[in-house]
């Protein structure tokens, strides 16, 4: 694995450590302000709520070292190539788009399925934005499992982990996670990869890959 990374996917890396550190020194202030919160009035006189630049915001922020340790670790292992692959600018773009579906998601399974009011944050919906193009554009590469350590080719492991996803979130067996988030931001991503590759009837004008 090339450890010398690309631009985008390093500054994603700084970016989301040092906001992590500034969240350990101001408390819950940018949870309030920038994590992604659902639709509808607040019942906290703290909270605002919804804002739209939170739609971005949120993938910035973290709720443990342990939350953070792993999506930056994911960052890290599947960043790097799919972004020597796509290009820095479409990168980007890729990334974001990723963080927007999955933030869209997660508001419309509070408001229409589980409600309540509570902060969604973090890097998971771009980081399985990531992991579904790397699964795309590199089926057969091995992905060894951390429990158990087992490779097993990166399209399978793929699929597995979102029917992993779609499961724990139909049942609400794992609560506390945004599992449509993250199968929101799979599911974007895939869209947009369909699009480079001129699948949808509005072409887009230079296709990226096949």
């Amino acid at each position: 694995m090339n450890i010398d990374l690309p631009p985008v996917t390093r500054v994603l890396l700084i970016v989301n450590v040092a906001v992590f550190l500034l969240q350990q020194v101001t408390g819950n202030l940018l949870v309030v302000h920038f994590a992604l919160w659902p639709t509808g009035p607040s019942p906290y006189g703290n909270v605002v709520g919804f804002e739209p630049w939170q739609l971005v915001t949120y993938g910035f922020l973290h709720g443990s070292i342990t939350h953070i340790v792993f999506n930056m670790l994911a960052l890290w292992m599947f960043g790097g190539a799919i972004e020597r692959l796509f290009g820095s600018r479409p990168f980007a773009l890729y990334y974001f788009v990723c963080v927007i579906g999955a933030a869209l998601a997660q508001l419309a399974t509070v408001h229409y399925f589980t409600g309540g009011f509570y902060p969604t944050l973090g890097a998971s919906g771009g980081v399985f934005g990531l992991l579904l193009a790397y699964g795309m554009m590199y089926p057969h590469a091995r992905i060894l499992l951390l429990f158990p350590p087992i490779p097993m080719p990166a399209w399978l492991f793929v699929i597995g982990y979102g029917a992993v996803e779609l499961v724990l979130g139909v049942t609400g067996t794992q609560s506390g996670v945004a599992h449509f988030a993250h199968l929101g931001g799979m599911a974007f991503g895939f869209l947009l990869i369909q699009y480079w590759r001129g699948k949808f009837p509005l072409k887009p004008r230079r296709i990226l890959m096949r």
